[in-house]
């Protein structure tokens, strides 16, 4: 920590104290929600069943439940690194890439305060490659789907659509149109 200064470590621990009360308050204020999460799909949503559920619906409830669960899991991982941070500036490791052992620099941890790597030795995050397992199985499009198919885009233009499709009439049935008629007459007199 001997290359940061006392104004720049307090700066730094005022950012991770800040950081941490912020991710505590996430979890506190969503409390019922986080508790939710890991109930069944139907103690969560409350209905008795979810067999008579359209499949869309489901498919959101899931998708809703798999995404707060990501959200969840890595603002608590970033909580975890952030009381790593303060653990460390208590044992005067702070500001130490763990990989090399040189000095982070102070520009870098005003970025990331709760970093515990240089620039050089930064675990490198990909995406996993895998692709589900459906995909073997299902048959591809016939060459030459969706080809041309902005060909004509633009031919029926929206905004005069009605210009073009009164004279077919509306779907007032024929008596209605009739009274219509007449009372447009009447107003009219």
């Amino acid at each position: 920590m001997s290359h940061l200064s006392n104004a720049q470590l307090q700066e730094l621990q005022h950012t991770l104290l800040e950081e941490k009360k912020d991710l505590e308050h996430h979890f506190s204020a969503n409390g019922e929600e986080n508790a939710a999460l890991g109930e069944s799909l139907t103690d969560s949503t409350g209905d008795l069943s979810t067999v008579d559920n359209h499949p869309g619906d489901l498919g959101t409830e899931v998708f809703e439940r798999e995404r707060d669960l990501a959200v969840n899991d890595t603002l608590n991982d970033e909580l975890d690194q952030v009381n790593q941070a303060l653990k460390k500036m208590e044992k005067g490791t702070y500001g130490v890439c763990e990989v090399c052992g040189q000095d982070i620099p102070f520009e870098r941890l005003q970025a990331i305060p709760y970093t515990a790597y240089c620039i050089n030795d930064t675990p490198e995050k990909s995406l996993r490659n895998d692709r589900p397992v459906e995909e073997q199985v299902i048959t591809p499009p016939p060459t030459g789907a969706g080809e041309g198919r902005q060909e004509h885009d633009r031919r029926f233009d929206d905004a005069d659509a009605w210009k073009s499709v009164k004279e077919y009439g509306t779907s007032n049935s024929p008596a209605m149109a009739a009274k219509r008629d007449i009372e447009d007459y009447d107003d009219g007199m």
